[in-house]
């Protein structure tokens, strides 16, 4: 089990970052807990040298002797494989703390998608899974086809339905197949799904359910085929 430390001088923030974080190692089944959290410096510096620590998760701008930056610091000279994740209201900060191998940095007030995308990120470090990017439009927007839910036509735009949020772009699904992975299956006139990332299928009200919460239709065309590519995937018995 992960263990996750949490510093900040604010214990609002504190006790939301925690509670934020339980409800995403819920969400995804992730085996971690915020094992200690604090306002107080030393307290989390005793704690890290008594306690195994995975992630920090710590405020740059602490109103105490120290910042997070100097308890990164400390922490670093005795745990070098420690995840550090920095929070911060001052962007200006942030590029400080890449030099103590920081996995991200994030900007205050911090959303529940934000984390959600940092945490699972760091998941899929720890679990070796390289990330897959997918250019869906001609400004450049990259998403992580890992993160991919579904696809929907809306009149003549896409909408990438991700677990943190939605890209849209002008395209068709013609356009995007020849770029996907065969894990992506047309399952509706307006809808592709990522296989990888369902959790359950009912035939009987043709709805497709992912590990988000969400779910999509099944359209009739697509049913009998549909059914043949989950058995073969394993998705259905």
């Amino acid at each position: 089990m992960l263990n996750f430390v949490i510093c900040d001088d604010n214990l609002h923030i504190l006790d939301k970052l925690s509670k934020m974080l339980e409800d995403i190692f819920a969400r995804y089944n992730y085996d971690a807990k915020v094992g200690f959290k604090s306002d107080n410096v030393d307290d989390i510096l005793h704690y890290v040298d008594t306690n195994k620590t995975d992630v920090m998760i710590l405020d740059i701008n602490l109103k105490a002797g120290k910042t997070g930056l100097e308890i990164a610091e400390a922490v670093r000279k005795k745990n070098k494989n420690v995840y550090l994740i920095f929070t911060t209201a001052h962007l200006e900060y942030a590029m400080m703390a890449y030099r103590f191998k920081t996995f991200d940095y994030l900007a205050k007030p911090i959303t529940f998608e934000r984390l959600e995308d940092t945490i699972v990120r760091l998941f899929d470090d720890i679990n070796g899974l390289p990330a897959k990017y997918l250019k869906i439009d001609s400004k450049n927007t990259i998403v992580d086809e890992n993160e991919i839910e579904y696809i929907k036509r809306d009149g003549m735009k896409l909408v990438f339905h991700t677990i943190s949020c939605d890209y849209d772009t002008y395209s068709s699904f013609a356009k995007q197949e020849e770029h996907l992975p065969d894990n992506f299956v047309r399952c509706h006139k307006s809808y592709m799904v990522n296989m990888n990332n369902i959790k359950n299928v009912d035939f009987v009200t043709n709805k497709i359910y992912f590990k988000s919460g969400d779910s999509c239709e099944i359209g009739p065309k697509y049913k009998k085929s549909l059914m043949e590519v989950f058995r073969n995937y394993g998705i259905i018995e």
